[in-house]
């Protein structure tokens, strides 16, 4: 259950977020909205850390998190949006659910932008431990 607890902390933050966009979530029916942003979510989680014997161990991935804007208006609505989800999710911020703390270890990192289809995707990556 601790995977279920760290996404749950995760998009709990991303959902508290203002201004709100609109979420396309893992496994969920979405549809975009014609020249409205939203943003897709993916939570990927990499082998778990064993330092000691027994059932203690650590949970470690990212959740990326992809804005999708509108082409031909600009970067800067979503650099915007880039910055405040690197501001939410700050290095040494931590988020709780069911009493797992998930700890962001890094600084978010933003990716390049390019076009996907009629919108322009910038992808933001923040890294994420939580000790089981």
């Amino acid at each position: 259950m601790s995977v279920v607890k760290i996404r749950a902390a995760l998009e709990t933050a991303l959902n508290s977020m203002t201004p709100s966009l609109s979420v396309a979530w893992e496994n969920v029916a979405f549809t975009p909205v014609a020249g409205t942003p939203y943003q897709q979510v993916n939570v990927l989680f990499a082998t778990p850390e064993n330092n000691e014997f027994g059932a203690r161990h650590r949970e470690t991935g990212y959740m990326q998190v992809k804005l999708m804007y509108p082409l031909s208006v600009g970067t800067a609505t979503s650099a915007a949006r880039a910055e405040l989800l690197r501001t939410t999710f700050a290095r040494g911020n931590t988020f709780t659910n069911g009493g797992v703390s998930v700890m962001i270890n890094k600084t978010p990192t933003i990716r390049p932008g390019n076009v996907e289809g009629d919108r322009w995707a910038v992808a933001v990556i923040i890294d994420f431990y939580a000790n089981i």
